[in-house]
């Protein structure tokens, strides 16, 4: 998907960092990217979330870090017609940097480090959840107090790294375009049966050009990322629908339930059943 550059500036002349609260019938925000950090935590919704070349489903208590020019986007499964929410903060290298000098910020400065590819916090406390849904409500030096406990808190959680480290943005117009015709397709028809012939096809080149081209641009292979893409979808299955692990497996394309399995258990270092119950789980310590 093409990447567009989100302008913060004009705000970040007012406010040491930005405090938006989305409510939505659902998220379409267009894949974008901006020099600031953000941390997003989603309220409310499911659907599917891409950090660089990460491809992971989301629901309520999604909470991820975001460094900058990371391209970024969530986009909420309609189907489902639940209403989708978020609290989104973003602040500036230049507010942060101050505090970084500091030795008591060491561990916030290797999370902010880390997030160059994306930060996933899995099961946050109510502690973060609060003070993220909160701090819009105060002012002056409030205001940036909950900031730093809420940064005090980040550096104590564990976390995921969710965009390879060969992820880098493509700044290529004519390849970006390119690529975004085929993540578009492929996003589109990951259910069905897509050949490699007819991928490569849509932007005129051969099969193994193609695979070449793929690689350098997305740092994967072509059935690595479909894969990926499907197994994104099933998470979003299991979490929000009684359907069998048979079901699932075969409406997201795959032909074969033990490819299935462990394609899941490859990705996602569980089996599909056992990231059912630990989603169900999670959700009911939240309720």
């Amino acid at each position: 998907m093409k990447a567009i550059l989100e302008d913060l500036s004009a705000d970040n002349h007012i406010n040491s960092f930005r405090i938006n609260q989305y409510t939505t019938s659902s998220f379409e925000y267009k894949w974008h990217y901006h020099p600031e950090f953000e941390l997003t935590l989603i309220e409310s919704g499911v659907g599917d979330r891409f950090i660089g070349d990460s491809f992971e489903s989301f629901q309520k208590g999604d909470l991820v870090l975001i460094g900058p020019d990371l391209p970024h986007t969530w986009m909420s499964d309609k189907e489902k017609n639940v209403v989708s929410a978020a609290v989104v903060i973003q602040f500036s290298n230049h507010f942060i940097e101050r505090f970084l000098v500091l030795n008591e910020f060491i561990k916030l400065k290797k999370i902010l480090e880390m997030s160059t590819q994306g930060l996933y916090f899995p099961s946050p406390p109510l502690e973060i959840i609060s003070k993220m849904e909160t701090i819009n409500q105060k002012e002056g030096i409030a205001r940036i107090s909950i900031l730093l406990e809420i940064f005090t808190i980040l550096t104590e959680l564990p976390y995921e790294v969710l965009a390879s480290p060969f992820f880098q943005p493509i700044k290529n117009e004519e390849n970006e375009l390119r690529i975004n015709t085929v993540c578009q397709y492929m996003l589109k028809n990951s259910s069905t049966d897509i050949s490699l012939k007819s991928v490569a096809e849509l932007i005129h080149l051969s099969e193994s050009a193609f695979c070449k081209f793929f690689k350098k641009m997305t740092g994967k292979t072509y059935s690595d990322y479909l894969n990926e893409i499907r197994i994104g979808k099933a998470c979003t299955l299991l979490t929000s629908s009684d359907k069998t692990i048979a079901e699932i497996g075969f409406q997201t394309g795959f032909e074969s339930i033990t490819y299935f399995n462990r394609i899941f258990l490859r990705k996602k270092k569980r089996t599909p059943n056992e990231f059912r119950k630990m989603s169900r789980n999670n959700h009911d310590k939240s309720a």
